[in-house]
């Protein structure tokens, strides 16, 4: 199978490159260099030209906070690019696979929220995917959105690599520890959309598209996703913290608003492809290792 990934140079984007060539796949990985997703007749090009059998977008512009500022960079990557994508993929009557957000979610619920519920996002990041995810599915009948949370990965910048960078400068790191969700491996991401990807047909026959969850298990704090991390790392080098403080949201102020719930229920992914959620310890552990 041939298999084209945008924004292959990204958390995800990375890991479905190496791990589809080493399962034996025929990849095309492209980075914005490669295709930049916002020019439309590229990416009719591209596709065109590609023999591909499906596409799988992990291209994003991720950059939560700044995005509250530069807009109208962030609704065209998030939004215009994954429409392109959809349009040149339902012309060739290619699947399209593609990564969207918990943050599309504004977090009010109490309970892990499941793909029915209202999308309210908080911000501009937030309201981007939203679109970008309607913008596929009004173009494409054969796309399968994946929403994920609280991504970290080997490749690319993440919370993980932030946290060991403060653990060895500081004695004391004060984390939120109001907000929980799902911390989730990029790996775990790559196998699941490789999994689907390989399942195309029984997808199909089953008229199985649509919104599907991802996360790790389980649910956790910042904070206590950062004491993880400080746990496990000073098992393999010594640090500088000393301890991690509980804050509030209140107490660290950022541009963009963050859901307070943005804990997903995995259900549906689970009963149609029998895909559980991974421990997001043991993906932070390889990526400990791989540091």
């Amino acid at each position: 199978m041939r298999i084209v990934v945008t924004g292959a140079q990204g958390q995800v984007g990375w890991e479905l490159t190496r791990r589809a060539l080493a399962l034996g796949y025929d990849v095309l990985a492209w980075d914005v260099a490669e295709l930049d997703i916002t020019d439309a007749d590229a990416v009719d090009r591209a596709l065109a030209a590609s023999g591909a059998e499906v596409v799988i977008n992990a291209a994003a512009y991720t950059a939560v906070d700044k995005a509250e500022q530069e807009p109208d960079l962030a609704f065209a990557v998030n939004c215009d690019g994954p429409a392109h994508l959809a349009a040149a993929c339902a012309r060739l009557n290619l699947p399209l696979l593609h990564i969207s957000t918990d943050y599309v979610y504004d977090g009010g619920k109490t309970d892990p929220y499941v793909e029915e519920d209202p999308t309210t996002p908080l911000g501009v990041y937030g309201a981007s995917k939203l679109a970008g995810d309607e913008a596929v599915q009004q173009r494409l009948s054969r796309s399968l959105i994946l929403r994920v949370s609280w991504v970290f990965g080997i490749q690319g910048h993440n919370f993980v690599k932030t946290i060991l960078r403060l653990a060895r400068e500081r004695e004391e790191l004060r984390i939120v520890a109001d907000q929980y969700g799902c911390p989730t491996f990029a790996g775990d991401i790559a196998d699941t959309l490789l999994e689907l990807a390989g399942r195309i047909a029984e997808i199909d026959a089953r008229n199985a598209w649509g919104v599907y969850h991802h996360c790790g298990a389980p649910a956790t704090t910042w904070h206590g996703f950062a004491r993880a991390i400080v746990e496990l790392a000073s098992a393999r080098e010594p640090l500088r913290v000393q301890i991690v403080t509980p804050i509030t949201t209140a107490d660290y102020p950022l541009p963009a608003a963050r859901p307070i719930n943005s804990v997903l229920d995995c259900t549906r992914l689970q009963r149609n492809f029998n895909r559980v959620p991974c421990p997001w310890r043991q993906g932070l552990i390889a990526l400990l290792d791989a540091s």
